[in-house]
């Protein structure tokens, strides 16, 4: 090994430290607790179980109906997510002299804890005194603030605590996807436009093709995001009505802090893991591959 290998190593020492102990750590205690019967009261107790955990994680109702709902989250939220913010990011392309204060202004958002953010939007939501609903009846779009029950109707629970989610992290996309557009050579849109290629084409053809490893990146961070979203989901129905807009993460933390089963908690956070592995390492095949390929 050479000198500067060694100074390498030496500087990565302390991050791989770091690394270790907070994520390597309590990964392997995750998955080492998912092998037991373990209770929240008496943690040093462990009996042995195999993997009775993940066949009850597995054959639970509710753990199933969870992932369902995660998976509604997830595709609801992130297909709003990346139409909003791609379009804006390509309105800002379009004025890129005048869209600087557009773009200050866009990822005020992005300061905004999701604790507050849940806050706001269950005051916006909630009941007949939510402001959206006497937004909609000042617009005639529906005659009674009780019309729509945003937090309380059990088939449109899901989709409306995704709201706080969309409007807090589509300037995220926004900004990513901006970044990402700025990075394109102009003379290869400058030769397309020559070529005859009108504004779709030019978009489909060149601009897209160009883009796809910055959509996996926004594909991936975000799928991931909002799949384990617990905190705005929770501010605002705490998984209620009768478990209509409880998560799998919610799942996770009801089965290891109100019944005290860290055991199957572990198991449901190990299958958590690898299903987020396995569609990350999809989405980076699937999007990003084919261009260096």
């Amino acid at each position: 090994m050479s000198g500067e290998d060694r100074f390498v190593l030496c500087m990565l020492a302390p991050a791989l430290a770091i690394l270790g102990l907070l994520v390597a750590y309590p990964v392997g205690l995750l998955v080492f607790d998912s092998f037991f019967k373990v209770d929240t009261i008496t943690p040093h107790i462990r009996e042995w179980i195999g993997l009775k955990n993940y066949i009850d994680a597995l054959t639970s109702k509710r753990v199933a109906e969870s992932a369902f709902r995660t998976i509604q989250y997830s595709i609801f939220a992130l297909f709003f997510e990346f139409t909003f913010g791609f379009c804006a990011a390509l309105l800002f392309t379009a004025l890129p002299g005048q869209s600087r204060w557009h773009r200050t202004i866009f990822t005020l958002p992005l300061m905004v804890p999701p604790i507050v953010a849940g806050l706001l939007w269950r005051f916006l939501l909630v009941g007949n005194i939510g402001i959206l609903n006497y937004g909609l009846v000042h617009l005639g779009v529906i005659s009674d603030p009780d019309a729509i029950a945003w937090l309380s109707d059990e088939d449109i629970v899901i989709y409306s605590v995704s709201f706080a989610d969309i409007w807090l992290t589509t300037s995220f996309v926004a900004l990513v996807s901006y970044a990402g557009l700025t990075n394109i050579p102009k003379d290869l849109l400058e030769a397309a436009r020559i070529d005859g290629a009108n504004a779709f084409k030019r978009f489909w053809h060149v601009t897209l093709p160009l883009m796809r490893p910055v959509i996996a990146v926004v594909v991936i961070v975000r799928g991931v995001d909002a799949a384990k979203t617990f905190d705005l989901i929770w501010i605002q129905t705490q998984g209620g009505p009768n478990h209509a807009s409880e998560v799998f993460s919610m799942n996770i933390y009801q089965r290891m802090v109100r019944f005290g089963d860290l055991g199957e908690a572990s198991a449901s956070g190990t299958l958590f893991l690898i299903v987020m592995m396995l569609l990350a390492a999809a989405a980076y095949w699937k999007i990003w591959r084919p261009v260096h390929a």
